[in-house]
Parts: C-alpha cells; sequence; structure tokens
C-alpha cells in the first residue's frame, strides 16, 4: 500500500487542497491520498480554529466519492496536542507514505515535533506555495520532491474573511463545502456589520 497523507486544519478545505491531492496520487502513482484534519494543531495554538467536528465533516463532503481520496479522522480523535510523527507511527512500517506540504510548512520542518524522524519516515513531497522561495526549501529539504500543478493562490484565511464579509467565495471551495459553511453559519458570524461605511469596511486582511 502506498499512501499519501494531506494533513491540515482544514478551515475551509478548498479547491487548492484537492488540486494537490489529486495532482499527487496521480503523479507518485498512489493507492490512496488520505485527508487528515488536525484535532489540536499545536503549531496554531492561539489562533481561532474551527471546532474539529465541523472541518472534519467539510473534509467529508469535499472528498465523498472521489476515487483514490480518503478522509480520516484519527487526529481528530487523539487526545492532546497534534503531532504528525505520533500519525506516521501508528501505519505499518511496511506502508509506504508520502507526506504532502505546502512549501511554507515544509519550510517550518525544523520546529516540528521530532522532525528528523518525520522525513525519516515518510517521503516528502512539496506543492508550491505563492511567495515561497523554492530554492529555500530545497536546500533545507534536499531528498524532498517538488509537485508540478497549478499555483493556486487560496487560503483558508481569504475564504474565512471573505465569507464573514459577506463577500463571494462560493468557487473556492466545493459545492458541498459551500452549502456546509452557509448551513452552520461557519465564518459568517460578522455579517450584520455589512453596509457601506459599516466596519467590515475597515477590516484589515492577513
Amino acid at each position: 500500500m502506498s499512501t499519501g497523507i494531506l494533513g491540515g486544519t482544514f478551515d475551509p478545505i478548498h479547491i487548492a487542497h484537492l488540486h494537490a491531492g489529486e495532482t499527487v496520487l496521480s503523479g507518485f502513482e498512489l493507492d490512496r491520498v488520505v485527508f487528515m484534519p488536525a484535532g489540536v494543531p499545536y503549531q496554531k495554538a492561539g489562533e481561532d480554529v474551527s471546532e474539529a467536528g465541523h472541518r472534519l465533516e467539510m473534509v467529508r463532503v469535499a472528498i465523498d466519492d472521489v476515487d483514490g481520496f480518503e478522509v480520516d479522522d484519527r487526529e481528530v480523535n487523539r487526545d492532546g496536542p497534534t503531532y504528525t510523527m505520533d500519525t506516521l507511527e501508528s501505519y505499518p512500517d511496511d506502508e509506504d507514505i508520502v507526506l504532502i506540504l505546502g512549501a511554507d510548512s515544509a519550510l517550518r520542518l525544523p520546529t516540528w515535533h521530532r522532525w528528523e524522524e518525520v522525513i525519516g519516515r515518510a517521503q516528502i513531497a512539496v506543492v508550491p506555495r505563492p511567495g515561497v522561495d523554492s530554492m529555500a526549501v530545497q536546500e533545507l529539504l534536499p531528498e524532498a520532491s517538488f509537485v508540478d500543478m497549478a499555483v493556486l493562490e487560496v487560503s483558508g484565511t481569504d475564504i474565512r474573511e471573505m465569507a464573514a464579509a459577506g463577500r463571494p467565495y462560493r468557487y473556492l471551495v466545493t459545492e458541498p463545502v459551500y452549502r456546509y459553511i452557509e448551513a452552520h453559519g461557519l465564518y459568517t458570524q460578522r455579517r450584520e456589520f455589512d453596509s457601506v461605511g459599516g466596519p467590515d469596511d475597515q477590516e484589515q486582511t492577513s
């Protein structure tokens, strides 16, 4: 069995995640790509992250019936902080693992818990990210493989801010994810302020 692991907060899962998963599934000739929402992402401590059940369900509806895509809830169900090496150790030793990382995350790998063991257990597939120097990633991780794919300037932060401000974001996610966000009022708590000259006009993006 050869498995790609695409982890993240998925707050929400969007088209760039799905494009990366499909590209690695095909290009690396894997049996499957597993989308794995983080339970308690320790690297985002102090940030406002949506409840894990919502993030897990958005992944479920995004990849429903897609051949080669699976959702895995082991990190959501784990107590305490989410550490990638703990996840890798939960797979059989004879399973080939490709860990799919955005270039920005790859540059932060040395800050991860037991990071040298991570790169010893899994092949690293690096997804290009706007504004991230691929040469810097290559110098840090010379054994990593770079994914040849379209660079999509889409982020969960942007989508959350668009939803909160009442701006269009529908086609940055799949239709089931869009319906889920709208049905549950995720990210939309500030919409009551929407008006010309209202507080949302001064909102700064990150």
